[in-house]
């Protein structure tokens, strides 16, 4: 299992617009990814409930988590999505 961390960037969390984001390119990847504030469980990443759930604010530590051929491109594209500011 390939993991990544990522550090949410926008200045209101992980809200709608960044959330919407998120979970559209985790459903690009050709594998499935799990997400979760660091120490939190994790959830699937392509849903929006679930990401909304985590209520993951400015600073937080994001586990990403994937397996399969391209589970570190997926990751990188997931987590370059996170660490944009949505808010600036």
């Amino acid at each position: 299992m390939t993991e990544r961390i990522a550090i949410i960037a926008s200045s209101a969390g992980l809200h709608a617009r960044p959330a919407a984001a998120l979970i559209e390119t985790a459903k690009a990847q050709s594998v499935p990814i799990t997400v979760a504030v660091e120490g939190g469980a994790a959830v699937n990443a392509a849903s929006l409930l679930s990401v909304l759930t985590l209520g993951g604010k400015q600073g937080d530590r994001l586990v990403l988590r994937a397996e399969g051929d391209g589970a570190e491109d997926a990751l990188e594209a997931v987590a370059a999505v996170i660490e944009t500011d949505y808010d600036a």
